[in-house]
């Protein structure tokens, strides 16, 4: 991980990770991502809310996180997320970029 001696845990730059280059997420989507135990993730989208860096809103039963957008840094955390991610490897990179929520249409070829 390229940010977590700044930020301070592993998983706070997954969370933050994941949120620039997907927008929004929920606590297992972010988990499952990275293969990692949910209990941190959820830990650190709450601190990160507390903070005001992000925001949630609940959809059915899911809590989905975002960036706030009032939050005073934002324009300059995101530099820098974007900036890490370059230094991602390619295959990972690839993965968080690619965003497909629904699943593929049956018989639509890969």
């Amino acid at each position: 991980m390229i940010l977590e001696p700044i930020i301070g845990s592993s998983n706070r730059e997954r969370v933050l990770i994941f949120l620039q280059a997907r927008d929004e997420g929920y606590a297992r989507e972010i988990a499952r991502f990275f293969e990692t135990d949910l209990f941190p993730i959820q830990d650190q989208l709450e601190k990160l809310e507390v903070g005001g860096v992000i925001v949630s809103k609940k959809v059915g039963r899911t809590i989905l996180y975002r960036f706030n957008p009032r939050y005073a840094l934002l324009k300059e955390l995101k530099s820098m997320l974007d900036k890490a991610i370059s230094f991602y490897p390619d295959d990972l990179q690839e993965k968080l970029l690619m965003n497909r929520r629904r699943p593929r249409r049956h018989g639509k070829p890969e």
